[in-house]
């Protein structure tokens, strides 16, 4: 029986993946470098970051990490100037509360974590947030899901990830927990044979697990 969830936050709670991949491609361009969705996807599975398109053509990581700051500057622009909201999360959220203990896992740095749910109350429903940097290892390795249960303090049997990515599903399957992935037209393609379940909507969480 499942008692407890560890939700992914980008793609999954919040619709951000297109923003930051906006944000990184924007910046990229004005360095010269073109960042197409599939070369991006590609990087994104492998758990690397967008500036890797640069430094394969010899821009040293001195020099990318000043566009890191730019991006993550530009992407915080984004993230309070446009519609990020996921229609029926914080819903299926308080219906899922009163039976299942649930955390974020997520590799979304913590600055813009807060700032993405500053007002959301979608955190208010999770016993615990992990960020990035708060575990040794980042997605696609097991150690951020792993620690996420250590946290709930369950067994893996009685706990399952809901995820949008490929490199969440490998980070899922690595821990030895079970994976549902929820559509997200930005992962879309990446393989999901892995993952326990498909669903189209988070809604249909609450039937999946009925």
């Amino acid at each position: 029986m499942r008692k407890q969830i560890l939700f992914d936050n980008d793609g999954v709670l919040v619709d951000t993946e297109h923003w930051y991949f906006t944000a990184s491609a924007e910046i990229l361009q004005t360095m010269g470098f073109h960042l197409s969705e599939d070369r991006y996807r590609d990087i994104m599975i492998a758990g690397e970051s967008a500036f890797l398109i640069a430094e394969e053509s010899g821009v040293p990581i001195s020099e990318t990490d000043k566009w890191r700051t730019r991006r993550n500057e530009l992407y915080q622009h984004y993230l309070r100037s446009e519609e990020i909201a996921i229609p029926g999360v914080k819903e299926v959220l308080a219906e899922l509360s009163p039976r299942y203990r649930m955390g974020i896992v997520t590799s979304a740095l913590r600055c813009d974590f807060e700032l993405i749910h500053a007002s959301r109350g979608i955190v208010d429903y999770m016993d615990f947030v992990l960020c990035s940097g708060e575990y040794p290892r980042a997605k696609p390795y097991p150690d951020p899901y792993l620690l996420g249960l250590e946290r709930l303090g369950g067994e893996k049997h009685e706990t399952i990830i809901v995820e949008d990515s490929e490199r969440g599903l490998r980070s899922a399957v690595s821990a030895g927990i079970d994976c549902v992935i929820v559509h997200n037209r930005f992962t879309e393609k990446h393989d999901f044979s892995a993952a326990k379940h498909r669903i189209k909507t988070l809604e249909e969480l609450l039937t999946l697990l009925n």
